[in-house]
């Protein structure tokens, strides 16, 4: 009875480190889940960027298995944390086989044997469960944070297609009227033939143009709505437009110091702890657990009671643990490198964002202060000229055509200053959703 009491002592005792870990693993995930509320939504609700991260986090199908595997980490920890079961011993010893004695007189005990661990490997057995919950936990941030970039680049790129296609289709009904004109004039004499073929040829590429980007929204709309998990809302409208000025902290200053707390750096670091215990653990595989038995019971032939005390211990002839140490440091090392990885890779795609980002800021500024005042300027000159006689048909199409395409342009290089900044974002800031 005293060793039963002792064996559950040691267990209660060292079980606060696992409660530990496993307290602070689901106080991370109540608290990535306390963030979520239900967003309702009617059939008529647009969607803004807000709105839009909420619903990703709630119905995203990746972000749920990822909070799935936290949960699952947290039960291999509880079970790691549990003992053995002892057993049942039955014993018969010293059975006489003689004609009128049987197993009244043989040796008979009951009771129960235990393994107890070598000294060390339960501690650390708790220790990768609750380093397993760790880990699990920063991947779910990470992936938390790779929903939210994704949201917010699939939002941008929806609008960006529907700016498009409102440009695009102007620039139609702009074609169709001079196609129109040009007829009129060919048929009154006062224009070659050449000018309509000219205009006809505007109208359509202008229309095999809107044909394109609108199949381009359609495309942006349904990834848009799988980033979201609700591909039901792949026509819904979206309330936003894209930021046309740049943020002054991505033009000045450097980010370095923020990005070792990016998510990525944080599941690296769990990772490797999980590795350096494991690395622990398996140095202790050579060493043998003892199997302890106690048993109580008497002796057939006179009657008397008995106790039994029983010790088992492998013998270490082999050494079966050298393979399973040789992979926990080959698994350390793996770790180690992936961790300077990680940071080297986060740096390199930091520098990447903020020179795209800061090259598309400038290209920005240039087309909005400076290549579409002149193409509106030129355009409108043209057309009174070509109304007093100054210029042909011809320069007026043409010169509605690079009007047009600086128009496009501005908005792609509007799409490509915002996807940057949300991967800027995504890389220094994860964003909490209120």
């Amino acid at each position: 009875m005293s060793l039963f009491k002792l064996i559950m002592k040691r267990k209660i005792f060292c079980n606060w480190p696992l409660r530990l870990a496993l307290a602070l693993g689901s106080t991370m995930v109540f608290t990535a889940a306390s963030q979520e509320t239900p967003v309702a939504l009617s059939s008529t609700n647009a969607l803004n960027l807000d709105t839009s991260i909420r619903l990703a986090l709630l119905n995203n199908p990746e972000l749920r298995a990822a909070g799935a595997r936290v949960d699952a980490a947290a039960g291999r920890a509880y079970q790691a944390k549990a003992w053995s079961n002892p057993e049942l011993m039955l014993n018969a010893e010293d059975w006489p086989v003689n004609e009128g004695r049987g197993f009244p007189d043989a040796k008979q005990t009951i009771g129960i044997a235990q393994t107890l661990p070598f000294p060390g490997k339960k501690s650390l057995d708790r220790q990768l469960g609750g380093a397993g919950v760790k880990l699990s936990a920063a991947e779910l941030a990470l992936r938390r944070t790779e929903i939210i970039r994704d949201v917010k680049a699939g939002f941008f790129r929806v609008l960006a297609s529907e700016r498009l296609v409102e440009v695009s289709a102007q620039l139609v009904t702009v074609a169709e009227s001079s196609a129109a004109t040009a007829q009129k004039r060919v048929d009154a004499g006062a224009a070659a033939y050449q000018e309509q073929l000219r205009a006809e040829v505007q109208l359509e590429q202008v229309r095999t143009e809107l044909s394109s980007f609108q199949r381009e929204l359609s495309a942006a709309r349904q990834n848009f709505a799988l980033h979201l998990g609700r591909p039901e809302l792949n026509n819904r409208k979206l309330e936003g437009a894209l930021a046309e000025t740049p943020e002054a902290k991505f033009l000045e200053g450097n980010a370095g110091p923020l990005l070792a707390t990016h998510p990525s750096l944080n599941a690296a670091q769990a990772n490797l702890e999980r590795a350096q215990l494991a690395y622990r653990r398996a140095r202790l595989e050579a060493y043998p657990d003892v199997k302890v038995g106690v048993a109580g019971g008497r002796i057939g032939a006179t009657d008397e009671s008995i106790i039994q005390l029983g010790f088992s211990l492998p013998l270490p002839l082999f050494d079966t643990g050298k393979g399973r140490r040789q992979e926990a440091q080959a698994n350390l090392r793996v770790a180690e490198a992936e961790q300077q990885a990680v940071r080297q890779q986060l740096e390199r795609e930091w520098a990447d964002a903020l020179k795209r980002y800061r090259t598309a800021a400038s290209q920005v500024s240039n087309y909005r202060e400076r290549i579409l005042p002149k193409s509106a300027e030129a355009l409108q000159l043209v057309q009174v000229g070509f109304e007093q006689g100054k210029f042909g048909f011809i320069d007026l199409v043409d010169t509605q055509r690079t009007t047009a395409e600086a128009r496009l342009a501005y908005q792609g290089k509007l799409l490509e200053m915002n996807l940057a900044q949300a991967e800027l974002e995504a890389l220094i800031k994860p964003q909490t959703i209120k």
